[in-house]
């Protein structure tokens, strides 16, 4: 397997070492990695603290009980941006332990301040590709619920196939569920709320808490940076809510 260097001013090396596939293998990224300011708290905290609260790419499925040091629900969350509503929802449910994943440094530091500085001992970090933790890290049916706020909505056409919601995606995530575990999420982009609906409508291991359309927003979830932005733009807000059916087949094996 090959790969190369590219420029990352965020990285302590200047660099980041990417993977290239074969191009007719490659995967297609919901992600770019953005050349963000980090600032100097951001990148101390990362320095400091991603030793004790983050959690490595290993390609192997997660112990979350020895992770934790106890056995409870477990929430993953994709894309947790700076990770404030991440740090909120975790101090207010204590009861719950939290992984997010996310790959800008500046939102992974950001996170890890709140971790350190709210002595937040039920959150972890990593700061990986989703899509490759969801597959090899995250065992199946290991998950009470999965959160992702406000994706990037990659609103031109032609960037549609970035969007992370996709049938084999949603079909992956289910699977990562435990039965009655749910899928939460949001996005103030008319188009991509309904594309999401179809999406998680089409698979036959979900289904939709609000029986059909949208849900109303849980009282619980904090409104984020992104929201307050569309909402600013006067857009409407949209969240889903699917849960793993109950009577459903648990995979034993990675989703491919």
């Amino acid at each position: 397997m090959k790969h190369r260097t590219l420029p990352d001013r965020d990285s302590p090396t200047g660099a980041v070492t990417v993977r290239v596939d074969d191009p007719a293998q490659r995967p297609v990224r919901s992600f770019v990695l953005r050349q963000s300011r980090t600032s100097d708290a951001q990148r101390r905290a990362f320095d400091a603290l991603l030793p004790r609260f983050g959690l490595a790419w290993t390609g192997q499925p997660i112990d979350f009980a020895a992770v934790f040091g106890r056995t409870a629900p477990v929430v993953v969350e994709i894309g947790f941006g700076m990770g404030d509503e991440t740090a909120r929802v975790a101090a207010a449910r204590p009861d719950v332990d939290f992984v997010g994943i996310e790959v800008h440094l500046p939102g992974v530091g950001n996170l890890l301040k709140h971790i350190d500085a709210d002595d937040l001992t039920n959150v972890r970090v990593v700061r990986h590709d989703a899509v490759e933790v969801l597959t090899q890290m995250v065992a199946p049916a290991s998950l009470a619920a999965l959160h992702i706020w406000f994706p990037d909505p990659w609103p031109k056409k032609r960037h549609h196939k970035r969007r992370l919601i996709q049938p084999a995606f949603v079909a992956l995530a289910a699977s990562r569920l435990a039965p009655g575990g749910y899928l939460h999420l949001a996005t103030d982009w008319a188009e991509y709320a309904q594309q999401m609906l179809d999406v998680l409508g089409a698979e036959p291991t979900l289904v939709n808490s609000a029986v059909t359309g949208f849900a109303p927003r849980p009282a619980w979830r904090p409104e984020t940076r992104f929201e307050r932005r569309g909402l600013g733009l006067g857009h409407a807000v949209f969240d889903l809510v699917f849960n793993r059916r109950r009577d459903s087949a648990v995979a034993t094996r990675p989703a491919a």
